[in-house]
């Protein structure tokens, strides 16, 4: 039964909808030509990941979609189901924009299963009746896992529902969670100093909604609207996951504009107020936005992001999808950061391994069976008697994408300024080490130093359009997107001075 009896025209498929299903089946791209196990569109435009949930066994990915250009456009909801994380199946599109109420597009949000049904809470954008712009209220599309139908009763929360200077026209990207048989929901928002907030409202049947505090507002300078929050218990904190757009650089943080950062804190029931810390970095690369997350059954939390940004958009001339996500991450606290890992899953592609151990490494070195262009492999490079250690990927022809970790200050540097993009985009990033054991501080200025390590674990996960860096046990990431040609596989090792290393290597198959 849908929710409260109310869907809007069962068994009636939108002219919208039914245009966008029949466009992205009779124009979906070969998948050789899209990279192997990260997911993207069969064909168009995808940003943010939505509606990331676990429904009848499978792992369902929603996600921003425009499947008519390469270009952001009126939004839909794309969809694909997965058993492992891994290998992902492509869904019909489950909603489009397709009412008064949501016609300037279907924006990001959630979704979670009542009732046996699995329900989307996402973001319908209208034009203001009363005047200029639009409005950004929440409504609800009912479904058995593939198809997917509106309620009567939308839009369920409007912004009329939230205290006076808050915005209606920025007030967008539900998250939706069941605690104690109450339902809730985070949503972005701004004050009338265009200051960033999330807010946070309840129902007993998620269809009337009463509004319950701000949950966490910008008390400093960290960018304009919060957008695609995600709040959740891990361990004993809780997390708040947010994505401000327009934030300043800090040192070696925040410098992707529109940044996606995360705070550990605890979250006051009596009062439905959260008390994070301080702002902390999610991913140290070019491209990592709006992450989302989800609990599987077996209690793990799984972390994914769009693996792209708002300030780098390129591709190559007459490639017909535009935008990736991430590899899901596991992620769990440790000294009250954020660890991620790539999902254990991962490991059931795995073939083809070599390995290495105690590999002396002065100069330029290549290794016999270390290459490709999906693959994972780990470096774990140890010594005092090296400065600078670099491991070039997806190199050849002159392309090539460089790490390099400057061991006397203890940076990481990430350079694709080689990576076959044809225009100016940002291509390098530098970060401060991190270990799980110690962190040091946040906020280091560029100018500060920290104590050089004897040890650094590099693990790279490679899927031909995209290189992961997981330092140190998912200490810090760095994520990027490359556009280098396939037939560039290599991996070239430069050591200034003398380190010994141990390599591991898996093609994902």
């Amino acid at each position: 039964m849908d929710i409260n009896g109310k869907m809007a025209g069962k068994n009636v498929v939108s002219e919208a909808l039914a245009a966008s299903r029949k466009y992205e089946t009779q124009n979906e791209i070969d998948k050789n030509e899209r990279p192997l196990f990260h997911v993207t569109p069969p064909v168009g435009w995808m940003n943010d990941p939505n509606g990331f949930s676990v429904y009848n066994g499978k792992v369902h990915l929603f996600y921003q979609y425009h499947p008519y250009s390469t270009e952001w456009g009126p939004m839909h909801w794309g969809h694909q189901v997965s058993d492992d994380l891994i290998r992902w199946e492509q869904l019909p599109v489950a909603i489009a924009p397709d009412t008064i109420y949501d016609a300037e597009g279907c924006f990001s949000g959630t979704a979670i299963e009542k009732d046996g049904e699995h329900v989307l809470i996402y973001t319908s954008v209208m034009k203001n009746p009363d005047g200029d712009g639009v409005l950004q209220n929440q409504s609800i599309a009912v479904g058995d896992g593939v198809t997917y139908k509106k309620i009567q009763n939308n839009p369920v929360v409007t912004g009329d529902m939230l205290p006076e200077g808050l915005s209606r026209a920025d007030f967008r990207d539900p998250k939706a969670w069941l605690e104690d048989g109450r339902y809730y929901m985070a949503a972005g928002c701004v004050d009338q100093d265009n200051k960033g907030l999330v807010v946070l409202l309840s129902s007993a049947d998620m269809e009337s909604w009463t509004f319950e505090s701000i949950l966490a507002r910008n008390e400093d300078d960290l960018g304009g609207i919060w957008e695609c929050p995600d709040f959740f218990k891990l361990d004993d904190h809780h997390v708040l996951l947010v994505s401000p757009t327009g934030m300043k650089a800090e040192g070696y943080e925040f410098h992707n504009g529109n940044n996606s950062i995360y705070f550990v804190g605890e979250f006051d029931k009596g009062e439905k107020k959260f008390d994070g810390g301080e702002p902390l970095s999610l991913d140290y690369g070019t491209d990592f936005y709006a992450p989302q997350t989800t609990l599987l059954p077996d209690g793990r939390r799984i972390m994914i992001a769009w693996m792209q940004s708002w300030h780098n958009l390129w591709i190559p001339g007459g490639q017909k999808w535009q935008g990736m996500m991430t590899i899901p991450r596991e992620i769990s606290l440790k000294n009250g950061r954020l660890i991620q890992k790539p999902v254990r899953e991962i490991e059931k592609y795995h073939a083809n391994m070599v390995r290495y151990s105690d590999e002396v490494v002065s100069g330029r070195r290549s290794l016999e069976g270390i290459s490709g262009r999906s693959l994972d492999v780990t470096f774990v490079i140890t010594g005092n008697k090296y400065s600078r250690f670099t491991v070039n990927l997806a190199k050849g022809s002159g392309y090539y994408t460089r790490f390099i970790y400057d061991r006397e200050n203890n940076i990481i540097e990430m350079d694709r300024t080689f990576a076959g993009f044809e225009k100016d985009v940002v291509c390098i990033r530098r970060a401060c080490v991190k270990s799980a054991e110690c962190y040091g501080d946040v906020k280091e200025k560029v100018d500060e130093q920290q104590e050089a390590q004897d040890s650094i674990k590099l693990r790279f996960i490679l899927d031909r359009n995209s290189i992961e860096l997981f330092v140190n046990d998912g200490a810090m990431t760095m994520s990027t997107a490359i556009y280098t040609p396939i037939e560039a596989d290599g991996i070239e090792l430069l050591c200034e001075g003398q380190a010994v290393v141990d390599v591991e290597k898996y093609d994902i198959i």
